[in-house]
């Protein structure tokens, strides 16, 4: 099977399709000493800023109707703006564009993101993506999260459409879109202020309680009462990452066959759990029941990091792979495990 759509299908399988089942001021004050310098400063910096701005403005608008090939995930060389204004993008890191700054006209929509009111506005185009809603909304390029050859054959009719591997680190997506949307020093940006946050994040959980070595791994459950262990996507990319957490033996084995989760049966559970357990709440009701009886199971209440307390809980829509749900979890990690 394809990477791509293994990855997108099966991923929105357990977290996108769950959620669709159900319906889815200014200081008047006398100028102290210095004050007139740290205005006159402070004026030069704004002038310098909006010198900047008119630049930028003025490279939009020159670039205003270019195009130029872009070769994409799976080996389309597309003909794409060199500064898209409608953009469509379908797949599950919608967070990786906001925070380049890129607002979609057309997303997967999905409910209790932690963006959820940065897309307000953007038109769901479901899952399949519908060919008709995307012509609706007359977008100038569609990014498209799967290796689909049919369905992409379909969109790429709407307008110039790129594939992307949602699957990569968070580095290489950033740093992809930066390219394809024009955004490279946004993109550069954030890498930077991101890798500065996980190292401190890191370094304070080492600082309390968090050993060398220590071993993690992530579980959920779907409907049908299935059981999921997480390898390479959501949450693990963030725990297994330098400085941070270890996967266990299996958990190294599914991620040595570049896979992002694999389902378990509870019996494996021994087998597969870490020193500490991340426990994704899923979002229909049937599998929350399921999540219930498992934590109530003796199999799971004999796990050593359950007798031990080691045991985090995360909305499994929230702890997602996108960077404005990475930010977020930087900042709940630590809530969590620092007791």
């Amino acid at each position: 099977m394809k990477k791509g759509i293994r990855n997108t299908a099966v991923l929105f399988t357990i977290t996108w399709l769950s959620v669709l089942m159900l319906a889815c001021g200014n200081q008047a004050a006398t100028p102290a000493a210095g004050a007139e310098d740290s205005k006159a400063a402070t004026e030069t910096q704004a002038e310098g800023k909006a010198t900047n701005q008119e630049q930028t403005a003025t490279e939009e608008t020159t670039n205003e109707g270019e195009t130029r090939v872009f070769k994409d995930w799976t080996g389309h060389e597309v003909e794409v703006p060199v500064n898209p204004k409608r953009v469509i993008y379908h797949g599950e890191v919608t967070g990786d564009l906001l925070a380049l700054g890129v607002v979609p006209v057309g997303i997967l929509h999905q409910e209790g993101t932690v963006y959820d009111d940065q897309v307000a506005q953007a038109e769901d185009v479901g899952f399949p993506i519908s060919v008709e809603k995307a012509l609706a909304l007359n977008p100038d390029l569609i990014i498209f999260s799967n290796s689909d050859e049919a369905q992409y054959d379909q969109i790429a009719k709407v307008a110039p459409t790129v594939t992307f591997d949602s699957f990569g680190s968070i580095e290489d997506r950033l740093r992809i879109l930066g390219d394809l949307l024009n955004k490279k020093q946004e993109a550069e940006d954030w890498i930077t202020k991101h890798q500065q946050a996980t190292d401190a994040m890191w370094k304070q959980l080492h600082e309390n309680g968090l050993k060398e070595g220590e071993t993690a791994s992530v579980f959920t459950m779907y409907p049908g009462n299935r059981m999921f262990v997480m390898a390479g996507a959501g949450l693990p990319q963030l725990l297994y990452g330098k400085d941070g957490l270890k996967p266990t033996a299996e958990i190294q084995k599914v991620l040595d066959q570049d896979m992002g989760f694999v389902e378990i049966s509870t019996e494996k559970l021994s087998e597969i759990a870490g020193d500490r357990i991340f426990i994704l709440d899923p979002v229909t009701d049937d599998a929350k029941q399921s999540t219930k009886e498992l934590l109530d199971s003796s199999i799971w209440k004999n796990l050593p990091a359950v007798k031990e307390g080691k045991v985090y809980r995360f909305d499994i829509v929230k702890a997602s792979s996108d960077a404005l749900s990475r930010e977020w979890l930087l900042q709940e990690l630590p809530k969590q495990m620092i007791q």
